[in-house]
């Protein structure tokens, strides 16, 4: 699992390896268990994540006690709350494992020290929260001009491992539709094949 986290660090910074060393030494990896919901909706966000290996579904109660699916993440994804900016700064998601997980479990409160120790730490987590979210945006604004189908054939396109991954019922709630019309959607585009 380390070679993912040495990855990162040799890719965006000029960190030496006994630096990196020293920075993995510090971090806290942790498994956690399919089911398991590691924050939830209304709770105050102390942590960050970066997940190894496995799923986490980001979804949230809506007020007819729906759960409505935002997000999947996946392998070399960071998962963070930004609600500073809330007056009470809960976090609106629920973030649930669908797959055993393994993830390296950030201390918000120690962030501060972590990068005034390593400084290119802080430019390494900052280059990875743009790339994320640069990344959010563009599969936001193809979503929202996408018809059903098109929603379908680009999650293929561009996650293609996670119809496989996830139930269908969530899936379907990420694409913004019934389980019944993606399952017509999923028999017509392997037809099409």
């Amino acid at each position: 699992m380390n070679e993912i986290l040495y990855k990162y660090m040799s890719n965006l910074t000029d960190l030496n390896i006994e630096q990196q060393q020293a920075i993995i030494n510090q971090l806290h990896v942790e498994p956690f268990k399919k089911g398991v919901s590691f924050l939830k909706q209304g709770e105050i966000p102390t942590k960050c994540y970066f997940i190894l290996k496995g799923c986490v579904r980001q979804y949230s109660i809506d007020e007819d006690g729906k759960e409505v699916t935002s997000n999947f993440y996946m392998e070399e994804q960071t998962i963070a709350m930004f609600n500073h900016h809330k007056q009470d700064k809960s976090s609106p998601y629920t973030f649930t494992c669908t797959e055993d997980c393994i993830m390296v479990v950030g201390e918000l409160n120690i962030e501060k020290a972590m990068y005034s120790k390593y400084p290119q730490l802080e430019h390494m987590t900052r280059l990875m929260i743009v790339e994320n979210f640069s990344k959010l945006n563009e599969e936001y604004a193809a979503f929202i001009a996408s018809p059903p189908e098109e929603r379908f054939k680009t999650l293929l396109k561009n996650r293609p491992t996670l119809i496989n991954r996830v139930p269908q019922h969530q899936l379907a709630s990420y694409l913004g539709m019934t389980a019944e019309s993606l399952s017509r959607i999923k028999k017509r585009v392997q037809q099409e094949k």
